[in-house]
């Protein structure tokens, strides 16, 4: 297994992608700003480079590598797989309506006895990432990993794209399957994120829109808390998730990100479902937990971790606003705690796609996902 990383930046490569190790067994992730779709010149040249390999990858709200965080770049990471199969899947989406059936898909695609994890990378805007991910699940058992991201668009939230070799698209979901006995998967996922103010019923809900919450109008109650902060969203939301669970005494939680607020109907409108009958509370942070919460994801991550080995970050676009200009620090703090010569490239995302500890995948905001991936030695 080889991992080597480039990146694009001010028109122009920084160690350009290594064509040599193009091959069938080659898995090629691009990360760039939303602008790439109106001037994919090096999207365009990634794929001529790589054209027998996997190549897939999404728009971001900041581009990780290493222990660096940019803008307006394009990151990319190129692995070379010794004796892992890899099979490339996709769906082009025609709406929000199309999420389960677009999961669904990707499972079909790659269903295998042999298929071990799934990375999956889609559109970040017009998606119901709950939804998504019920497709998936419903086609693979639970013993396959799957993770991955929702593309993001910086704090705009106008437009995302995902790619696969066919180049980068606003509604695609992109996935790839990793198969057979050698490949060795680990994942993480963690917040950091504190609950705060009272836990309130799901009175009213239709999926991913909340309109109220103890029998109050949602987005009445949700400005309360946000005081004068409210005239910034549904960015300043990014900062107040909620914490759901499924009644008073489940220990699951999921996090849910505001993606857009109406103000007729008075409802938010978020990146996963929020099911009628569930809890709901408020959270918080600060630069010392969220730091924290992504050392916690590296160390989960890192059971499962092989030295010189591929790991893919996803954190939410949240806690990059809340860190601020110290959000290098949660890059660094996972990369301390990789083991030796891990490869890390990410980006910050709109969603994050893992299990909540072990078995079925769940969509999460507001944590920092990892996806560690590495090759037992074996023949080619």
């Amino acid at each position: 297994m080889r991992v080597s990383a480039s990146r694009w930046q001010d028109g122009a490569w920084i160690d350009a992608p290594d064509s040599a190790l193009s091959g069938p067994r080659t898995l090629v992730l691009v990360f760039g700003a939303s602008t790439y779709l109106d001037r994919p010149e090096p999207l365009h040249d990634v794929l001529s480079r790589f054209p027998d390999s996997v190549v897939m990858g999404c728009s971001t709200a900041g581009e990780i590598l290493g222990a660096t965080i940019e803008d307006d770049t394009v990151t990319v990471a190129v692995t070379q797989f010794d004796a892992t199969d890899l099979r490339p899947a996709s769906a082009v989406m025609n709406g929000i309506g199309d999420s389960f059936d677009s999961g669904a898909s990707i499972a079909r695609q790659l269903q295998a006895d042999d298929l071990r994890a799934v990375l999956v990378l889609s559109t970040g805007l017009e998606i119901n990432g709950s939804e998504l991910v019920r497709g998936i699940n419903s086609g693979l058992t639970s013993d396959v990993l799957v993770a991955g991201g929702l593309a993001g668009d910086g704090s705009a939230f106008r437009r995302t794209w995902a790619m696969d070799h066919d180049g980068p698209k606003e509604r695609l979901v992109a996935a790839v399957g990793f198969y057979g006995p050698n490949v060795r998967v680990g994942h993480g996922a963690r917040g950091g994120w504190t609950s705060f103010g009272p836990e309130r019923l799901v009175t009213r809900s239709e999926g991913s829109t909340l309109y109220e919450l103890d029998g109050e109008r949602a987005l009445t109650l949700y400005k309360e808390y946000l005081g004068d902060l409210a005239s910034g969203l549904p960015a300043a939301a990014l900062r107040f998730p909620l914490a759901l669970r499924e009644s008073p005494v489940s220990d699951k939680y999921l996090v849910r990100t505001i993606l857009a607020v109406d103000e007729d109907e008075q409802s938010l409108t978020f990146a996963g479902d929020l099911p009628q009958g569930w809890m709901a509370q408020l959270m918080r942070a600060n630069f010392d937990e969220l730091v924290a919460g992504a050392e916690d994801a590296a160390d989960v991550a890192s059971v499962e971790a092989i030295q010189d080995g591929l790991v893919i970050a996803i954190s939410c676009v949240g806690r990059r606003l809340v860190l601020g200009e110290t959000a290098e620090e949660e890059v660094e703090a996972t990369l301390d705690r990789l083991p030796p010569g891990s490869t890390q490239i990410g980006f910050y995302s709109y969603g994050e796609l893992s299990p909540f500890a072990s078995g079925e995948c769940d969509l999460h905001n507001q944590t920092m996902t990892l996806l560690a991936i590495g090759e037992e030695p074996g023949p080619a």
